[in-house]
């Protein structure tokens, strides 16, 4: 019976994690493309190119591996994908994560004026970078899809950035809430995110990797979430593994990612 309860509880929290975003989101919809257009507004004013500057440094980031890729050091790649495909492929979706997850751990603190001057729906604090950073990458990542794929992958480029903020939704949650009442995860984060660039085959193919350090593929979930991009658009092998990994740890983060972020709401304004 215990445990018959136990299931009910974490399937309903599971559900509440599912829709609860999506509701805050539509039930504060204006409030959020307010905050979006300010953050926008704040990050690009007193520049000659103002918002034009939020699509040109990704842009400007990629342009600049190519030229350095396949100009200057002319990599080679033991595979019918020429390794500059490869990875411009696999490191624009890497920029999205990283830069979502990189503003949500100070996305509280950032905003935290506007929380203590005022009664404000906090549920959708999180959500703005994933917004934001959604909205830039999409035209970024179709345009650079279309031009190394071809036009008729552009939709699966879309895609894959719609669906890869759709699996944060439980994680940003997570680093919000745990680095607000944990300082220390915000000094030790870009460590663990660099580390794990190195680990995630980006920068070398999956079978690249010395047998011994294979399990590494297994435990990491961003590497799942590669294999099953480059085998989308490129036509890559991936394997049953790479997709329900990262689906079982969404479906197992999102109702405890959800119960706590609620739970500790009345306790935000203390920290803050």
């Amino acid at each position: 019976m215990i445990i018959l309860n136990f299931l009910k509880r974490y399937f309903r929290a599971t559900y509440t994690g599912i829709i609860g975003p999506f509701q805050a989101a539509h039930t504060h919809r204006q409030l959020l493309l307010l905050l979006i257009k300010r953050d926008i507004t704040t990050r690009t004013s007193g520049t000659i190119l103002g918002k034009a500057w939020l699509l040109f440094q990704p842009a400007l980031q990629i342009l600049g591996f190519w030229f350095l890729l396949d100009i200057v050091l002319k990599i080679k790649f033991p595979s019918r994908v020429p390794f500059v495909d490869y990875f411009l492929i696999g490191m624009l979706p890497w920029l999205f994560i990283s830069d979502i997850l990189s503003r949500s751990l100070n996305i509280l603190t950032e905003l935290g004026g506007l929380y203590q001057r005022t009664v404000f729906p906090i549920l959708i604090l999180p959500l703005l970078p994933l917004f934001l950073s959604t909205l830039l990458y999409v035209p970024i990542m179709a345009v650079t899809v279309g031009l190394l794929e071809g036009i008729t992958a552009i939709p699966i480029g879309i895609f894959i950035i719609i669906s890869l903020a759709i699996w944060l939704i439980p994680i940003i949650y997570l680093l919000a809430i745990m680095s607000l009442f944990i300082k220390d995860i915000g000094q030790f984060f870009p460590f663990l995110i660099s580390i794990a660039l190195y680990l995630t085959p980006i920068l070398y193919m999956p079978s690249q990797i010395p047998d011994p350090m294979k399990w590494v593929l297994v435990i990491n979930p961003i590497a799942d979430l590669m294999a099953l991009i480059h085998a989308a658009i490129q036509d890559l092998s991936w394997t049953q593994g790479n997709l329900w990994r990262p689906l079982g740890l969404w479906l197992l983060l999102l109702g405890p990612a959800w119960v706590l972020f609620r739970r500790a709401g009345p306790h935000i304004r203390e920290m803050l």
